[in-house]
């Protein structure tokens, strides 16, 4: 039983008449009867009397004809969806993005996108990067900004640096007057804010630490990025974030460490073996333009630079 044939059945029971059914179809008479007989052979049964030129419905006919036009129906339904899809009127993009990220450029981003495809559903995860590799790795999300490099244990994904930011030690604008840079080592006898694990960000300071030779004295630990800045800002300690948070903060002063400082790169990242979808493919590359558009006019947060290779304004 094919589609084609059942809406040939369906054009002959409703104009009773196979002349006027291949006219409304566009197809050639013999071809359409043809193709009845041949769903009538599939059936087992005959779907029409032809007595005498008038064109009947059989018993058999008759308990085809409502089904025929449910599935007919159906099937209408799912190319008009699909299509719709196609034209990024309606879908969803799972999104995963790091604290910093949600709290400072993803917000802009997202608007930009939600103006332009409204039928399309935004759903945020918002994670440390080693959180949402694996929600990537899981298929829990389509696309990710996370940080690199990656381990050596990750899943195989397809990854596009985009922007590299600073990170700054953060401290209660009070606390101290301001000063061009601090040295790693003078964080020896500071206590610390810390991450919970799963968080780069911890696994950042921990490294910085350990390479100028001591390890951090946390005051507190395992806090979300907006945790562990209310924790600054109550004087509990100092933590290393990246500059972008800071904006609208004005009770907290971020300090850069001494040149070189410390750097890190930003990548928008899928799984390899999955192809994203066009409403995913739609969002890259809004949130990229969107950036390019950013640098352009020099409206990126302080200490947040677009790396070259992406889409020019």
């Amino acid at each position: 039983m094919q589609f084609q044939q059942l809406a040939y059945f369906v054009a002959v029971a409703e104009a009773r008449h196979f002349t006027q059914a291949a006219e409304r179809m566009r197809v050639a008479q013999p071809s359409l009867s043809k193709q009845i007989k041949a769903l009538e052979t599939d059936l087992g049964a005959p779907l029409f009397s032809r007595a005498r030129g008038n064109v009947t419905l059989t018993p058999a006919g008759e308990a085809l004809l409502p089904l025929a036009r449910r599935i007919l129906a159906d099937a209408e339904t799912a190319r008009r969806e699909v299509a719709e899809l196609a034209g990024l009127r309606r879908g969803r993009v799972r999104l995963g993005a790091t604290p910093s990220l949600c709290a400072g450029l993803m917000a802009d981003a997202l608007a930009r996108f939600h103006r332009a495809y409204p039928g399309i559903e935004l759903l945020v995860e918002e994670g440390g990067s080693r959180d949402l590799v694996r929600a990537l790795a899981r298929g829990q999300l389509d696309l990710a900004l996370i940080i690199m490099p990656l381990q050596s244990d990750d899943p195989a994904l397809v990854t596009e640096e985009i922007l590299r930011e600073n990170l700054v030690v953060v401290s209660p604008s009070s606390s101290r007057a301001r000063r061009p840079y601090l040295r790693i080592q003078e964080l020896r006898e500071q206590p610390m804010v810390m991450f919970r694990r799963g968080y780069d960000l911890r696994e950042a300071t921990l490294g910085a630490c350990r390479q100028a030779g001591f390890e951090p004295r946390f005051a507190v630990e395992g806090g979300e990025m907006d945790a562990v800045l209310r924790f600054v800002e109550a004087g509990l300690g100092v933590a290393l974030v990246p500059s972008m948070v800071l904006d609208g903060r004005p009770g907290l002063t971020g300090t850069p460490l001494a040149p070189p400082g410390l750097r890190r790169t930003i990548a928008i990242a899928h799984r390899k073996d999955v192809e994203p979808t066009r409403a995913a493919q739609a969002f890259r590359a809004t949130l990229l333009f969107f950036l390019a558009e950013a640098a352009h006019d020099g409206s990126l947060p302080e200490g947040v630079e677009l790396l070259p290779g992406g889409p020019e304004r």
